[in-house]
């Protein structure tokens, strides 16, 4: 019998550690694109440190890890600073590990000693606050299941952190609010995360918000500079975003940006800010949200994410520095094709760069042009810029000159087409499949930067396998460690 409620006892614990991975690796994944996340962990003072790791994200870390473990006993004894959570007197955060590319979150309590989760570090992040804020959030919620003993809050858990997006970017401008202004501060972030959720999704005679909504301090409003002011007893309140959205056509495309106390539209000012402020920059089906002037996060398709919305060149970048050129010429020529991507993203068009490597440019069907233009060059860039709106690809050679533009890609049937993407990005693999010297860079209006080579894409997003929901119990570090 008691053999028997070991096990059970065991086999409870394995369910709530992975219902809270799962959590938060299904969260995090929506809110910064494919995420994978691992755990270490160690129920008691005296009991020897175990992984999950299903996805082997720590994999590469092992020397790291070896020494933090194995030659310091620092992590058993390490000093724990007061938590910002009141539910256990003992839940305290410890010190986070910084290993390269990751992002990770600790913390100790009378329920579980010791925890570390981990998830990755995405290149393109805006901040790694909310992030950060779910993992505790995460640590919290597990030490709390493993204290009730209760399969109610272990469903409960793995519900909660697949949602916490909104309640991530909350926390951690509540935890920065704190520390500029103090707890005693007027200004409720929920309502303002709603608001700018609601004016986003809110058309205007059919087109998307742009321009800037700030948040500051009921108390600051005195001392700011306004070219407008409402009365305070007719102001627009914030949460009639159709209002709002009307209201913000004023500021489009200017300096002036629309005050906020929070609760209210103040009026329309184009002076110099509180210290303390929160920022909606709407752009047009998108937007950013700062604070302080240090970005947060982005915002969508009503809700919050990670990403900078800037295409991912790493790929690009990494081809280019594999080349003969030089160093000056690769760095130049990336910083060319970077602007030219940026810029069809920003105006939601799509593109096609062929990036031509050969000593003397191919010939590729199209509108040549009697001279090639430099585009180191700014109005020349400019002008390529525009010329990529143009039906075809732009060709640029190595010498960072665009030979033509509308040019038709052709090439024979291959293996990795994609039906649903269109003409332009088949186009190019099967352009690409035939050419060696050649990379292409596709710019789609709805999708993300595809960089394919020798006929193949490889900026392909890494779709993870979730973890398996029943599991053998997590080995130990040590055994981790001896199964590379």
């Amino acid at each position: 019998m008691e053999h028997a409620a070991i096990m059970l006892d065991n086999a409870f614990k394995r369910q709530c550690i992975f219902n809270a991975l799962e959590g938060v690796q299904d969260g995090l994944s929506y809110f910064s694109g494919p995420s994978r996340v691992a755990l270490l962990y160690a129920l008691g003072p005296d009991d020897p440190l175990h992984v999950v790791d299903p996805q082997h994200l720590l994999r590469g870390h092992e020397p790291r890890l070896k020494e933090l473990y194995f030659g310091s006993e620092a992590w058993r004894h390490g000093a724990a600073k007061p938590s910002r959570i009141e539910g256990f007197k003992q839940f305290h955060p410890v010190k986070n590990l910084d290993l390269t590319g990751l992002i990770s979150y600790g913390a100790r309590s009378n329920i579980i000693f010791y925890q570390m989760w981990f998830t990755r570090h995405h290149p393109d992040m805006c901040s790694v606050g909310p992030t950060e804020c779910w993992l505790e959030h995460a640590a919290w919620l597990l030490a709390h299941d493993l204290g009730t003993d209760s399969d109610l809050y272990t469903r409960t858990t793995g519900y909660v952190l697949r949602g916490y997006a909104t309640h991530a970017v909350r926390d951690f401008i509540v935890d920065e609010m704190n520390v500029q202004l103090g707890w005693d501060t007027l200004i409720r972030v929920y309502p303002i995360l709603d608001a700018v959720l609601g004016i986003s999704e809110t058309r205007e005679e059919g087109a998307w918000p742009q321009g800037e909504l700030v948040f500051v301090e009921p108390h600051t409003i005195e001392h700011m500079d306004f070219m407008i002011k409402f009365p305070a007893d007719r102001r627009p309140l914030l949460n009639n975003f159709k209002h709002v959205r009307k209201i913000l056509q004023a500021v489009e495309n200017s300096e002036r940006k629309l005050i906020s106390n929070g609760q209210h539209i103040v009026g329309i000012s184009n002076s110099a800010l509180p210290h303390f402020n929160i920022i909606a920059d709407f752009r047009r089906g998108h937007g950013f949200l700062s604070l302080g002037g240090k970005p947060v996060c982005s915002f969508a398709n009503g809700s919050f994410h990670s990403t900078t919305h800037k295409a991912k060149m790493v790929q690009l970048e990494e081809l280019l520095l594999e080349t003969s050129l030089d160093l000056t010429c690769k760095h130049k020529l990336f910083q060319i094709l970077a602007a030219l991507v940026h810029n069809a993203q920003t105006e939601k068009h799509g593109s096609t760069l062929v990036i031509d490597l050969n000593p003397q440019p191919m010939e590729i069907s199209g509108q040549r042009l009697e001279h090639p233009m430099d585009l180191r060059h700014p109005p020349y860039l400019e002008l390529a810029k525009a010329l990529a709106k143009v039906d075809g690809a732009l060709h640029i050679g190595a010498d960072m000159h665009l030979h033509s533009f509308a040019c038709l890609l052709d090439g024979r049937t291959v293996a990795g087409e994609d039906r649903s993407r269109g003409a332009r990005y088949n186009s190019a693999l099967r352009f690409s499949a035939e050419q060696r010297e050649i990379i292409v860079v596709v710019v789609s209006a709805d999708r993300p930067v595809s960089v394919i080579k020798e006929g193949v894409e490889l900026s392909a997003k890494c779709q993870f396998k979730p973890p398996a929901r029943r599991t053998v119990s997590p080995p130990t570090l040590a055994d981790w460690l001896a199964e590379k």
